[in-house]
């Protein structure tokens, strides 16, 4: 069901966009290094209840990945208020998942788009944010940029198996870790993919989270509870600024949604209704 057969103009670029299924608005929010593929297993649930629209972020993905804006969380929040006014939804229903939930708290608190509900899981929206090799790859962009293609790949594929809560299980079908990787492994991709930590500043979270407990809908916390890159605790305290219950998916990292689609569907589903 997951396709991406529209395109948009956008301030920072083409954006490619997809949709599926009838009933209240629903907007999907990707993060890092993921694109709108990440949702395609929950995607046929979610499209059963609601009208589901995605998209490849700015630099990501399908989406124009050399754009004239930088592709950074400000400018990513941004071009989600465009997408909401390309689409022509008000207030619709968001599911975020990590730098997704920075980028729709910033079009939600800073751009004035009003949500009916908002769920975040596993999102980078605190600080301290990123992985050890997420800051390490910071402190050293220019020995990563040079890197000759198969060991950037190898790269590449390391850091999405890492973001799983057992890697060594194998819980995604290899097509999916292919999936994942691709826009990131041509010449243009592996210049977009070290030119995101570059851009990595936590100024674009600590501008929101005083704002946190002041959000103008009902709101969600769930949270993979084996998230290799972000703890457990850290959706705690998100959970807690918001003034919600965290809710805890055991056994799942931080790709919840294709490590679990049918428990997180289930999930998703009851608290967007």
């Amino acid at each position: 069901m997951w396709t991406l057969d529209r395109t948009y103009d956008t301030s920072a670029g083409q954006v490619r966009a997809g949709a599926a299924g009838d009933g209240p608005p629903l907007v999907l929010a990707h993060g890092w290094p993921w694109s709108s593929y990440s949702w395609h297993r929950v995607i046929p649930a979610l499209a059963d209840r609601f009208r589901v629209y995605w998209y490849d972020m700015p630099g990501f993905g399908r989406s124009q990945r050399d754009g004239p804006r930088p592709a950074s969380l400000d400018v990513q929040g941004e071009v989600f208020a465009e997408m909401l006014d390309h689409l022509r939804l008000d207030a619709p229903r968001v599911v975020a998942h990590d730098f997704g939930g920075a980028v729709s708290l910033r079009a939600h608190l800073l751009h004035n788009r009003d949500f009916d509900r908002l769920v975040l899981m596993n999102v980078v929206a605190m600080r301290p944010w990123g992985s050890e090799f997420f800051a390490h790859v910071g402190r050293h962009i220019d020995a990563f940029t040079g890197l000759p293609p198969h060991i950037h790949a190898a790269v590449v594929d390391a850091y999405v198996r890492s973001a799983l809560a057992d890697p060594d299980a194998g819980p995604l079908p290899e097509d999916d870790i292919t999936a994942l990787k691709a826009p990131w492994l041509d010449e243009t991709g592996q210049r977009a993919f070290y030119a995101q930590f570059a851009m990595a500043d936590e100024t674009y979270t600590a501008e929101v989270e005083p704002m946190f407990g002041a959000l103008r809908c009902p709101a969600a916390v769930l949270w993979g509870a084996d998230d290799p890159w972000i703890p457990l605790a850290r959706g705690a305290a998100l959970a807690d600024r918001v003034g919600v219950t965290l809710q805890p998916l055991d056994g799942l990292g931080h790709l919840p949604q294709l490590e679990a689609p049918d428990r997180v569907a289930a999930h998703l589903i009851s608290e967007l209704t």
